[in-house]
């Protein structure tokens, strides 16, 4: 079963980079949202009540903030 992977980012977020490189280095697809470029996504992102700290990756409607790579594997299920 494909689970559905969101990233919020920022253009200017290391951390965000380094998610987006984990998640694809284990085959994982995702849509990004750039908050900073985007309003629609800005809203979905302060909906998700999440902090202020970019990147937050979104699983199946549950949430990991920053490079949590434990929370990302239990999530997708990754070995």
């Amino acid at each position: 079963m494909t689970k559905q992977v969101t990233i919020y980012t920022t253009q200017t977020c290391p951390w965000c980079v380094r998610v987006k490189e984990y998640l694809s280095q284990n085959g994982v697809g995702y849509i990004e949202r750039h908050i900073d470029q985007d309003p629609e996504a800005l809203a979905e992102f302060k909906a998700l009540n999440a902090g202020i700290r970019v990147p937050v990756t979104v699983i199946d409607g549950e949430y990991v903030v920053s490079l949590d790579k434990d929370r990302l594997k239990e999530l997708l299920s990754l070995n």
